[in-house]
């Protein structure tokens, strides 16, 4: 992918399958060296960035079943102690979907096509 950018792939529309892909080929790399880029991406998300993950599992043998969650966080003039992370979202709508049997999903923010951590 050394000739395509992130945001060709993504075009503008953030889609999911595009940030699987990504995802995949960050995956594939060594767990050491995708973890300070993930922690880079975020730091880039302007207040108002649209996130977005999805997963899907089989509930049965010929049902398949997905999950899409999409939120953004903004604030605005306020104290950084007020400040609710993108992240911090990410984990407690994580923690809710494995509590009720989801795999955990990984976030991705649009227009930056990034992946949250």
């Amino acid at each position: 992918m050394s000739g395509m950018s992130r945001r060709s792939l993504l075009g503008y529309s953030g889609t999911t399958a595009a940030g699987a892909v990504l995802g995949g080929a960050a995956a594939a790399q060594p767990a050491q060296a995708a973890e300070p880029q993930a922690q880079t991406a975020s730091a880039d998300f302007p207040a108002g960035t649209l996130f977005e993950g999805r997963v899907g599992m089989n509930i049965g043998a010929d049902t398949p079943a997905s999950l899409q969650i999409k939120f953004s966080v903004r604030t605005e003039e306020t104290p950084a102690h007020y400040d609710i992370s993108p992240q911090e979202i990410a984990d407690l709508l994580n923690e809710l979907a494995v509590r009720r049997g989801w795999p955990t999903i990984t976030f991705y923010g649009t227009p930056a096509p990034a992946r949250l951590t």
